[in-house]
Order: structure tokens, then sequence, then C-alpha cells
């Protein structure tokens, strides 16, 4: 059975379900998140994305994204996901959230309205291979010139949360060390 998203407003208020690949499809608006999972040394785990994923295929992104579920919290929902392809899981706290759009060659569109969720870890993932096909840490200085040198290499999605990220990232740094 396909996978259903929960389609929501402007103001996040769900007004229906459709399966994952028609809304796709469409470009219609739904709910999302994105989890970002750093360690003590200031880095964030990055994914690599399996080779056979319908679309962005090899690309690097954040620790790992999907759709909730109905009538699971976005907090559960990172979880489970962090879990389904990481291979673990760490306490999430959401941060922010926000409406973006992200055409695909392949006629998809992403119209997501994304949830950005923060935790940490200091392991290595068990990674699943049908999800992720590698994962690296990287500090966010790095990640932001490598986007600025080799835009190609990073998800649409993650180029446009990373921006949006970036400070409040730097700031949970600031903190996390204080």
């Amino acid at each position: 059975m396909e996978e259903k998203v929960i389609l929501v407003d402007e103001n996040d208020q769900q007004i229906g379900l459709m399966p994952k690949m028609e809304a796709h499809e469409k470009a219609l608006l739904h709910r999302a998140f994105s989890v970002f999972v750093m360690n003590s040394k200031g880095e964030i785990m990055l994914q690599q994305r399996a080779a056979h994923k319908y679309h962005t295929p090899n690309l690097w992104t954040n620790t790992c994204c999907s759709h909730q579920r109905e009538g699971e919290s976005n907090l559960e929902a990172g979880k489970r996901r962090l879990m389904e392809e990481m291979g673990f899981v760490t306490e999430l706290k959401e941060v922010l959230s926000f409406v973006y759009k992200a055409p695909f060659d392949n006629g998809l569109t992403e119209h997501e309205y994304d949830h950005v969720m923060i935790g940490y870890f200091e392991d290595e993932p068990n990674i699943n291979p049908e999800e992720v096909q590698s994962w690296k840490w990287m500090r966010p200085e790095a990640i932001k010139e490598d986007i600025a040198n080799n835009p190609s290499s990073y998800t649409a999605w993650f180029k446009i949360i990373f921006e949006k990220f970036y400070d409040h990232l730097m700031l949970e740094l600031h903190e996390s060390k204080s």
C-alpha cells in the first residue's frame, strides 16, 4: 500500500490525505520534516541518499527527512524515520518550520510545510542500505563552503533548509558549548 502524506494549508492545518507520489506529481502542499543530528564537536551527520531512490539519488542531505503519518506527532515521525534510515534514535526538538517548493527534473515537485528538528548523537549510525548509501560528519562552515562549490552534490531541500537553518545552527552550537 502506497504511503499517504498529510495535505495541509499555509497554516499547517490538515485538509486531507493523498498518496505520496500523487501529491508530488500535483505539487500539493503537504507536511514533512527534516532532522539534523549533531555531535559534541559541532558537526552535522549528513547522509548520501541511496542510488536507487526515485528522486535525488546519490545526493548528500541532512541526517534524515520524510513525511509524518496521520496521527503521528512531528517528533514521533522524526524518531521513527531516524531509526528506519540511520538505525538509531535520539531525543529531538523542533526548532523551526517553513514552506518551500522544489521541482525536480523527473516532473515531481516537493511542496512541503517542513518541520526542522535537531538532536545529538555521538556514535556511528547503522545505516539502512535501502535508504542510505553513505554518511559523514561535517562542520556547518564546511557544508556551507561545499554547497557553494558543489551545489549539484546536495538535495534541493537541503540547500534551502540549510540556508534558513544556518544561523540557528550556529547559535545552537554556541549554546551547547556554554
